[in-house]
């Protein structure tokens, strides 16, 4: 039996197949499924497997599971495509009877009334049709989807939002995330559950923006914008106007308090606290 990972050179993946190996689980039985090999080279340097396969090829994932595996269905970033992509890896991993498919969906999972979450959700059904053992993930917002965009926020002088001044997000580190991961897939007893994943403390953009003026030394306040105005600022900053729509209808989510949940799931999976937002934040300015 192997613990597969699938779009493992990806953000989230690559520090899930890490964080098997750090745990102790022996190399040999950790499977990347990737679509490029080259960029995957530094996993097969660990000794770990690589299987190739596509979420847009559903024959290629006829080989990429096999009977008693764990999987990991790591969720795609292409919006408007996931369904088929994720269903053909579910029926892939039906057919090789695999042992457990974990997949990381969207906080709120079916209750999620937001536009992003709709092929989570859809996702979800699939996998429960599916018949296989499954654990849902249902990831919180990252602190990376704010603090990997720190350049703009410094050369204007403001985050710019649509969440109001009182929204919420109950985010973690990507890091985290994944060690909740390699807690399920190296664990007992996760089978039919389901975990709504977000980091210990919810803030508002206020908050964020006065930790991004603490950490940087540079006066930054947070622009309330109305949700026209800030699909306007996100398309003019290059974004694809359904991409930049997503975004925008996420801070109305984050307006109606759905993304400021404070479970303790995923505290409790790790075994530590959260990584705080001022962490992130410093580490970004590095």
């Amino acid at each position: 039996m192997s613990i597969v990972v699938t779009g493992a050179t990806g953000h989230l993946g690559r520090l899930v197949v890490e964080g098997l190996l750090d745990a102790g689980v022996p190399a040999d039985r950790v499977v990347a499924v990737v679509r490029n090999k080259e960029k995957a080279a530094g996993l097969a340097a660990r000794g770990v497997e690589l299987r190739i396969a596509d979420y847009n090829a559903p024959e290629t994932l006829a080989g990429a599971f096999a009977a008693g595996d764990k999987v990991l269905l790591v969720s795609g970033s292409e919006i408007g495509r996931r369904v088929p992509q994720h269903r053909a890896v579910i029926d892939a991993a039906r057919a090789a009877g695999v042992a457990h498919l974990v997949y990381t969906g969207v906080l709120g999972g079916p209750d999620a009334d937001f536009d992003l979450a709709a092929e989570h959700k859809e996702t979800e059904r699939a996998v429960l049709a599916s018949g296989l053992p499954y654990t849902f993930l249902r990831n919180g917002w990252y602190h990376e989807n704010y603090t990997e965009h720190l350049a703009p926020v410094l050369e204007h002088g403001a985050v710019v939002g649509s969440a109001g001044p009182s929204g919420r997000v109950a985010s973690a580190a990507r890091a985290d995330y994944a060690a909740a991961a390699v807690a399920v897939l190296t664990g007992e007893g996760h089978e039919g559950r389901a975990y709504e994943l977000s980091g210990d403390v919810a803030w508002s953009f206020p908050e964020y923006a006065a930790e991004v003026a603490k950490a940087s030394g540079k006066a930054v306040s947070y622009a309330e914008v109305s949700p026209a105005e800030h699909l306007a600022v996100l398309v003019g900053a290059g974004l694809p106007e359904p991409v930049a729509a997503v975004l925008v209808d996420v801070d109305a989510a984050i307006r109606r308090g759905r993304l400021a949940g404070t479970s303790g799931d995923l505290a409790r999976l790790i075994g530590r606290p959260t990584t705080p937002l001022a962490s992130a934040v410093a580490a970004a300015l590095v």
